[in-house]
């Protein structure tokens, strides 16, 4: 509480100065930051590109999604509640060279990929290769932030580095989450949701002025479902959902909107059951078959109770000191805890179960000053964060004992505990000059300073798993890592654009950019495999210290794309062509390690690799065509929209295991080559109201997990068929009912899991055995363990607005 309390006087002490600082008289303000991007929203039938504007503000101002010259995806409230969207994962299916999904184990925790740049493991020390960003709010860990879609104004999703515009540098893309700003009048949104797994959400949002100039607004969501299978060991629910989420504003705007603050808070408590992992083999020691529900978990490991708690405060302002000069200022604290039981090998044997918890803390403040005149716009901006995340874990692996003289009840296994500290500060500045009416040069620079200060700690233990946790737990002999670093990085990263729009329904642009991910420290390492990987001749350490650290990580990053609309915004288009040069690639992985080289497995560790070097190159296309209009009366249309993503991603050189290269055995993580979706929409004036209904197919090719291929967990390519049907009716269509199919062919497809198995030294590739089987590397059942995509589900939404 001391440091809760101590992080939030540091949270009010930097909004005081900014808020003081722009407390400016009335005649001298503006709008908020970026509030006049209200999307005008695309006919909900079509995922992204519509016949109407989509206001975006990927370039840090308001502009139509046609106009700017970057490859981003935006999804109006509207279009996301007329599909049914249930959270951030929805929207993966139809944005290009995108991969968004729960991590291992959990509903709430984030993988995200963008165009083959992302994070596959969600532990501390490492920063995301793609950015979240919670109304403007950098949100620096994957934990809690597969954020629920409700209260929503729009999201972008922007591909490629950002950093010359943004608080934070992310290096493979951007996702931009925005909320609805209050209206002006007393307004009520209520949307009910039951459905199949028993599904029953319910979200309220109520806002209202108080005086002239100030409102306030609370929104708050309860979203529970029960589980798609079974955990036949505790008999509990698995894959349920579990879920009270809360979000209050308050905003102040002067009468000529030159003022405006916004001051936010939200909080998410998730206490879903863990999800546990599928199985794909019969246990190698107590025979257990595989099930047949691949939902149905036989995990044993109940302790900690899973449970997720998130929340934050913010608080946004925005000043127009003179004609064309805004100052903006945002300033946030943010804080999460997930207490989370993983079961690797999914059986009631405590053979590979790791209790774990993570906690993350960060305090931010960024500084904007966009300037606007007939050809000048850009801006100059300031960062700073300040974040602590850390892990505590046992890794009990009580069936391994009797091989090192203990019996199963002692309850053997290791505990590792990281810290890991972040102070990074940047300052970057883009600006676009319109050159004539057709031709704009567009320049931005940034540099950015992070330190990173870890400690690692790492101990066999007797007793099963911690005190915290439920267990009785305690250390046998001397830790096996008592580690301490700090590193600093730092980068100078460029921006260059052109822009050639000769007509309005036409936009061609050229752009190189560079993207930077700072380096850092393993906090799952273990010392006892250094200064070698893994006990295998090859990589040298020069001491412990370069064992744990790994480098940053470049990208450098060309694109040219084409926008525009053809037949009176009949047909609207959006192609980009990119190449990227990835350099020093940051590939985390888990190991089992057998440090005395005796054929036991005795523990865990971390080890990251830095690749040395890929190529990222590809074509994205966004299209959509209205095919009939007022066919059936005044209103109605047809719609089809599509979208598609097609990445060569490729390892060009990959030191592997033994010192040698093997680029040719290794893939990139969850980048299919090939993303497709597409739309069939009607829009139908019927009766006192309007149906819209639509259907979406979408296609993902062959995945690879891991960046060792394997046949366990890559998943093959398989396509989704969702449909929905909405009718609106009432004054002002204040009333809407809805029906919702997703995955209607019930299709079984893997998005994560988890592999132990003994590899080739030379090549790191597993040796499957002749039965099909593995040797674990971990444990003694073996670990090959998988989590699937939801099943078939139907569910009906009731909406009022008023």
């Amino acid at each position: 509480m001391a440091r809760l309390n101590t992080r939030f006087v540091r949270f009010l002490t930097l909004t005081a100065a900014p808020a003081a600082l722009l407390a400016l008289p009335a005649h001298a303000q503006d709008v908020p930051a970026e509030p006049e991007a209200q999307a005008a929203g695309a006919d909900p039938a079509s995922a992204a590109l519509g016949d109407q504007d989509i206001v975006v503000t990927a370039q840090r101002r308001s502009e139509s999604l046609l106009r700017v010259p970057i490859s981003v995806t935006a999804y109006s409230g509207e279009a996301l509640e007329a599909q049914g969207a249930i959270d951030l994962s929805d929207i993966g299916d139809t944005t290009p060279n995108v991969t968004l999904e729960p991590s291992r184990g959990t509903n709430s925790t984030l993988t995200a990929f963008i165009r083959g740049v992302g994070q596959q493991d969600p532990v501390p020390g490492f920063e995301s290769g793609v950015g979240l960003y919670l109304d403007d709010v950098y949100l620096n860990r994957p934990q809690a932030a597969l954020l629920d879609i409700y209260d929503v104004e729009r999201i972008e999703v922007l591909r490629g580095p950002q950093g010359t515009l943004y608080g934070r540098n992310t290096i493979g893309g951007a996702i931009k989450y925005v909320t609805r700003r209050l209206p002006d009048d007393f307004s009520v949104n209520a949307r009910a949701t039951y459905g199949s797994y028993d599904q029953a959400d319910g979200v309220l949002s109520i806002s209202a002025p108080l005086t002239d100039g100030i409102r306030v607004g609370v929104a708050g969501a309860r979203l529970s479902r029960g589980g798609f299978g079974e955990n036949r060991t505790l008999g509990i629910e698995n894959y349920n959902k579990d879920v009270w989420a809360a979000r209050g504003t308050i905003e102040f705007e002067t009468p000529d909107s030159r003022l405006f603050v916004r001051i936010s808070g939200d909080y998410t408590h998730d206490k879903s059951n863990a999800r546990n992992g599928h199985r794909l083999l019969p246990g190698l020691q107590s025979g257990a078959p595989v099930l047949d529900d691949v939902f149905d978990t036989r995990a044993g490991l109940a302790f900690p109770a899973n449970d997720i708690e998130a929340g934050g405060l913010a608080m946004n302002i925005s000043a127009e000191i003179t004609t064309g000069l805004t100052l903006r200022s945002i300033s946030a604290w943010r804080k999460d805890r997930s207490l989370t039981p993983i079961d690797f090998d999914a059986l009631p044997a405590a053979d590979v179960d790791v209790p774990a918890v993570y906690r993350n803390e960060q305090l931010s403040q960024e500084f904007q000053l966009a300037y606007e005149s007939d050809r000048l716009k850009g801006l100059v901006g300031f960062y700073y964060l300040d974040a602590r995340a850390s892990t505590r874990f046992d890794v009990i692996l009580a069936t391994t004992g009797p091989a090192l003289g203990l019996p199963v009840s002692a309850g053997f296994g290791q505990q590792t505990a990281g810290d890991v500290r972040t102070d990074t500060w940047s300052g970057f500045a883009d600006f676009t000059f319109d050159v004539t009416d057709w031709l704009a040069l567009t320049g931005g620079i940034r540099y950015t300073s992070d330190t990173r200060r870890s400690t690692i700690f790492k101990a066999n233990r007797l007793g099963g798993a911690d005190p915290q946790f439920g267990g009785n737990g305690v250390n046998l002999g001397a830790p096996i890592t008592n580690f301490t670093g700090e590193a600093t990085f730092d980068r100078w990263t460029p921006r260059a654009v052109v822009t050639i729009t000769p007509s309005d329904d036409f936009l061609a642009y050229a752009s190189y950019s560079r993207g930077f991910k700072g380096g850092g420290f393993d906090p799952r390492g273990s010392a006892n495999i250094a200064p070698n990987n893994n006990g295998v001749p090859g990589i040298q350490y020069d001491d412990i210290y370069d064992f744990f650290l790994f480098d940053p990580e470049e990208v450098d990053s060309y694109e040219v794309g084409v926008k525009g609309s053809l037949f009176d915004r009949a047909f609207t288009y959006a192609v980009t062509g990119f190449w990227a040069d990835y350099k020093d690639v940051q590939v985390p992985g888990s190991v089992g390690v057998d440090a005395n080289g005796d054929g036991v497995f005795e523990g865990f560790a971390g080890v990251t690799t830095n690749a040395a070097a890929a190529t990222l190159k590809g074509v994205e296309a966004e299209l959509f065509a209205r095919l009939l209009r007022d066919f059936a009366g005044a209103g109605s249309q047809v719609t089809l929209s599509g979208t598609l993503g097609y990445i060569d991603a490729r390892y060009d050189s990959f030191i592997g295991p033994a010192g040698n290269e093997v680029a040719n055995f290794r893939r990139i993580q969850n980048t299919p080559d090939w993303t497709l979706s597409g739309t069939l929409g009607t829009i139908l004036p019927l009766g006192p109201g309007e149906l819209n209904a639509s259907t979406t197919v979408s296609y993902r090719s062959d995945t690879t997990q891991f960046e060792v291929p394997n046949p366990f967990l890559d998943q093959p390519g398989y396509a989704l068929w969702d449909a929905s049907i909405n009718y609106r009716f009432g004054p002002d269509q204040r009333y809407s009912i809805g029906l919702h199919g997703k995955n209607l062919t019930d299709e079984r497809y893997i998005t994560s899991g988890y592999l132990f198995a003994v590899s080739n030294p030379q090549t790191g590739l597993p040796i499957i055995t002749p039965a099909g089987g593995i040797t674990p590397s971990l444990g003694r059942e073996g670990v090959a363990t998988a989590f699937y995509g939801n099943p078939r589900q139907f569910y009906v939404t009731l909406g009022l607005k008023f």
